[in-house]
Parts: structure tokens; C-alpha cells; sequence
């Protein structure tokens, strides 16, 4: 019992450092020597890097924004396929889930600041519960296509996850009986997205060309 509560500690460490590695951050100022913090709307997630390099460099634009929406992605599911492997229970994957979506969000490693958690948030998701997230992944391509503005779609998509994860598990996500930690994740990407909010009211969010 020690040793398996050892083993969870570890892996919701892990989760939240993982996750907290800021690569959009990083490539952007290895790669293209721009700060992204101090640029565009100052997050380090894809939408910001593609924006604020294509002014500079269309094509390292393109380049970079791909690799930090993947890395970003796939940085929770790491910790989940390991946490898997080792035979964690569901909570344990869902616990690990959350807290690299909090990792991503508050990174250690920028002051517990961070991205929005879309992409993170995806990769989990995408992990753990796939259907509602491809039903969500559908919402945000065609909100994307159409109204052109990243924050607005990431939001939709997100409705549209809460919905769907309610209507084919209407008793709650199997094995843990609840959908508390699509909510817990849930509000803590729309608290992100606030600025974003503001700005979509002010009429002064950019739309992603």
C-alpha cells in the first residue's frame, strides 16, 4: 500500500513538471530569439507562437506553432501512458490528468504562469475519455473554419466536451463515477481564457489568419 501511494506521489510530480515545460516558450527563443511572453497576447501556447513569428518568418511561423501544439499535447499523455503501464488505478489517471493540465497552466518554471491548457488539456482527454474529445475536436474545427478567432473556438470545443461526456456517460466517466475532473479542468482553461473574454467583448481579439 506504501509503495503504491510512493508511486502515485511520483507520478502527479511528475505530471505537474512535465507539463509545466513551457515549449512554446522555448522554441520561440531558441529557434526564432523572440521572447513569446513579451509578444502578441503573451501566452506560450501555439496560437501566440504561429501569430508572432509569422510576422518574422512565415514558414519557421508555421513550423514552430505545429511542434508546440504537439509538445504541449503530448507531454500529459506521456505521464498517463507511464501511469498505465505501472497498472494506476482510475483516479490515479485522472489525478495525473488534472494536474498536468494545472502543470501546463502554472508552470513552476515561469513564476505559475503559463499556456491556456487547450492542448494539454486535449492530450488527456483525448487519452482518457476519446470520444467526447473527438466530438470536440470536430466543434472546434468547424468554429474554427468559420469565425477565425482561436480563444472563441477552444471554448466551444470545450461546451461541447461537457456536453457530449454528459450524454454518452450520463452516470459519469466509467471507473471513477463522476464528471468532476472534466469540470476541475474545465474551469480552469475557461479562468484562462478570461483575458480573452474581455478582449472577444472589447471587439479587440485577434483573429488567427
Amino acid at each position: 500500500m506504501e509503495l503504491l501511494e510512493n508511486l502515485n506521489i511520483q507520478l502527479y510530480l511528475a505530471a505537474y513538471l512535465i507539463a509545466g515545460i513551457p515549449f512554446g516558450y522555448l522554441l520561440a527563443k531558441i529557434f526564432a530569439g523572440v521572447d513569446i511572453k513579451q509578444e502578441g497576447s503573451g501566452n506560450i501556447g501555439a496560437t501566440n507562437v504561429l501569430r508572432v513569428l509569422k510576422q518574422k518568418n512565415p514558414s519557421l511561423a508555421k513550423k514552430l506553432g505545429a511542434a508546440t501544439l504537439f509538445l504541449d499535447a503530448i507531454k500529459g499523455i506521456v505521464v498517463l501512458l507511464i501511469a498505465k503501464m505501472a497498472g494506476a488505478e482510475p483516479q490515479t489517471l485522472w489525478t495525473v490528468a488534472v494536474l498536468a493540465v494545472w502543470g501546463h497552466c502554472f508552470s513552476i518554471f515561469l513564476n505559475f504562469e503559463g499556456g491556456k491548457g487547450i492542448a494539454t488539456g486535449f492530450g488527456v482527454l483525448l487519452f482518457l475519455l476519446p470520444i467526447p474529445t473527438l466530438i470536440a475536436l470536430a466543434a472546434w474545427a468547424i468554429a474554427a473554419k468559420t469565425i477565425k478567432i482561436s480563444s472563441l473556438a477552444s471554448l466551444i470545443a470545450l461546451a461541447t466536451l461537457l456536453i457530449a461526456s454528459y450524454i454518452i456517460y450520463p452516470e459519469g466517466i466509467p471507473g471513477i463515477g463522476t464528471h468532476a475532473p472534466i469540470w476541475i479542468i474545465a474551469v480552469t482553461v475557461f479562468y484562462k481564457h478570461i483575458p480573452n473574454l474581455v478582449r472577444l467583448f472589447r471587439k479587440e481579439e485577434a483573429p488567427v489568419a
